[in-house]
């Protein structure tokens, strides 16, 4: 199976949820395969279930799986990764202190894992914790610099800036951006994105020089009465995309 996602100019993949695997499928094609389809682990009871039905994703999709917290919840970390280990999907998310254990299990270092970090109110600083213990403590926030060089050490390949809220982190999102261009990591904005500051908030981290983009567009795509991601809606997402690279 493809272990890398597929990036539109090598730049920028899409990564939006999907609520089944023909919604999946539908928003891949929308897509026309530059996305990650995400499927959050905090649905499924067990790892069994889980494995057993996002083998379903991969085969629909050639291997497009992203692996979800569900809403960056770090008590699903370790589910995250012992199922990721086992279905070796293309993008796994994970909270900042399971970025290690997820790269162990997989073996290998062509699959995305990203650590989670949040903003702090303070440009150019983030806080790192976000683990199922550390998020019950005082922030802990280092120099965004920092949180890289931790990431590298640990095999990750992206920092996930989570909540975005929308454009209301401007600052503090530009100076990611601008860091992870300075020491060649990868960017995913996550959290409040939607069709109206979509452009913008790609625009800020490809004019910074960012190498690669997985911008996640999340509830403000999905239908509120089937659940669905609506593919029309992935399709004007990813000509945005095309405009722009």
């Amino acid at each position: 199976m493809k272990k890398v996602p597929n990036f539109y100019q090598n730049k920028i993949s899409l990564n939006v949820l999907a609520n089944s695997v023909e919604n999946a499928k539908a928003c891949y094609e929308a897509a026309e395969g530059f996305t990650i389809l995400g499927v959050l682990s905090k649905n499924y009871q067990s790892d069994e279930e889980a494995v057993n039905d996002m083998s379903l994703y991969q085969a629909a999709t050639d291997n497009a799986l992203s692996v979800g917290l569900g809403a960056g919840d770090p008590k699903q970390s370790q589910m995250v990764t012992r199922i990721s280990g086992i279905l070796q999907p293309q993008h796994v998310n994970q909270v900042f202190t399971g970025v290690g254990a997820s790269r162990a299990l997989l073996g290998q270092k062509e699959t995305i894992v990203n650590g989670l970090v949040s903003p702090t109110g303070r440009v150019g600083y983030v806080n790192l914790a976000t683990g199922p213990l550390s998020s019950q403590m005082p922030a802990g926030e280092v120099a965004i610099e920092t949180a890289i060089a931790l990431l590298k050490d640990m095999g990750g390949s992206s920092i996930k800036f989570f909540p975005m809220k929308g454009l209301a982190h401007r600052e503090e999102y530009q100076a990611v951006a601008e860091a992870c261009a300075k020491y060649d990591f990868y960017l995913e904005p996550t959290g409040g994105i939607d069709l109206a500051n979509f452009e913008e908030i790609v625009a800020i981290a490809l004019q910074a020089g960012v190498s690669k983009i997985i911008p996640h567009i999340y509830s403000s795509i999905i239908d509120p009465v089937t659940g669905d991601t609506r593919p029309e809606d992935v399709k004007r997402l990813f000509e945005i995309v095309k405009s722009l690279v």
